[in-house]
């Protein structure tokens, strides 16, 4: 009998109950924003960004309203200008060059490497250039970590400041130090699909004072600086006070209050997922035609996702694929396709970029083949998800080879 799956690929697992609790309690005072405050009250989101900061080693966090808005104003902070340029990876997502599309610069795309990260010879030759860009917005895109140590070389000796993108790797590790780390600044999201869920949220790290400083700013703080519990001491914010914009974009009470819980549990569902992912793997070994992409010893991932390659497969045979599995319940998403789709996309999908061919990366993202691995399917679900992928490309593999 043919196998099918039959569970829901965009399910989240519920809020916890003390989530559900403390957001209740914030409906019933009904101060939602972050700086209305009861006398003696701290708020729901300076509690959140002191635990975050804690939690991530960082001395600042701020929590504001979407990855993308705490992506671009780390841009902000650090200095981009309008008319500047900006590395970022040829392979994310449309709120990265989004984000710096927004502040005015111009995205400068690095190649993607089989592994799924950027392809640090392509950095190297990029930065080498005259007039390189002085600023990487680097997007561990889909939980996949470079070689941190590789990369914080080439920039520290070209005088790159390095803006990290951790959406995907919140609680994930490079050779035994936290993602967002390495960076002058660090940003996290947390959308539904992300590793804290709070339906739209970001949230942004950094040890340098004034950066942090120019963020809280940015954030429309109305010169409230004092009910940042993990925000620099007050000589930061004297500094730019008055010379930083107020871009509003905070985040509320309601919000934070559904997170904290959320992110106690962060090292536990960080165990659920990557078990989930191995299941998965493990079920798509040696498959003819499949590359596994294989994960390097110095990387603690966390993957809430899983990809593989179909390399060198015809666009009418990666499409034969997503299709087959759709009919047997398995989402795949492709980011090979011409036509930006749902959460996918390619470099040359950004039509306000000026963005050079780029063959190698083509042949890698037209092979990628994505599926989420919510926390509400279980380790059998994810061993049906492999039968069936495998089954699937066996079957097609064998016509096309």
């Amino acid at each position: 009998m043919t196998e099918r799956f039959t569970g829901n690929f965009t399910q989240q697992e519920p809020i916890p109950d003390e989530g559900i609790a403390a957001a209740l309690n914030v409906l019933r005072h009904g101060r939602l924003h972050r700086y209305n405050v009861a006398e003696g009250e701290v708020s729901q989101t300076a509690l959140l960004e002191q635990e975050f900061a804690a939690l991530m080693g960082a001395k600042y966090a701020l929590a504001v309203a979407s990855g993308g808005y705490a992506i671009a104003t780390a841009l902000r902070a650090v200095g981009v200008e309008p008319g500047d340029r900006v590395l970022t990876n040829a392979f994310t997502l449309a709120p990265v060059p989004g984000a710096i599309a927004s502040v005015g610069a111009a995205p400068v795309f690095v190649g993607v490497t089989e592994a799924l990260t950027i392809d640090l010879d392509d950095l190297m030759a990029k930065v080498s250039e005259p007039d390189a860009p002085k600023v990487l917005l680097l997007s561990h895109m889909r939980g996949h970590i470079c070689d941190m140590d590789r990369l914080m070389a080439i920039t520290d000796a070209a005088g790159i400041t390095v803006i990290e993108d951790c959406a995907h790797t919140m609680g994930a590790r490079w050779n035994g130090t936290l993602s967002g780390r390495h960076g002058a600044m660090a940003a996290y999201s947390t959308q539904t699909y992300k590793h804290a869920n709070s339906g739209e949220g970001g949230l942004l790290i950094s040890d340098d004072p004034d950066l942090m400083a120019r963020a809280v700013v940015l954030s429309g703080s109305y010169m409230l600086f004092d009910r940042h519990l993990a925000g620099p001491p007050p000589e930061a914010f004297e500094r730019v006070k008055y010379l930083t914009p107020n871009i509003s974009g905070r985040m509320d009470n309601l919000r934070a209050a559904i997170l904290r819980p959320q992110l106690a549990k962060l090292a536990e569902n960080c165990a659920a997922w990557n078990a989930r992912y191995c299941v998965v793997e493990e079920g798509l070994r040696e498959t003819p035609g499949l590359t596994v992409v294989e994960r390097p010893a110095k990387e603690e991932y966390v993957m809430s996702s899983f990809q593989f390659l179909l390399l060198d497969w015809a666009e009418e045979d990666v499409l034969n694929v997503v299709r087959r599995c759709a009919d047997r319940g398995v989402e795949l998403k492709w980011f090979g396709g011409a036509e930006p789709q749902g959460f996918t996309s390619r470099y040359d999908s950004w039509r306000y970029v000026d963005a050079p061919a780029m063959p190698a990366t083509d042949r890698v993202l037209q092979g990628i083949l994505d599926l989420r691995l919510p926390l509400t399917f279980s380790l059998d679900d994810c061993a049906l998800i492999a039968r069936i992928i495998r089954d699937v490309i066996l079957k097609l593999y064998q016509q096309v080879a």
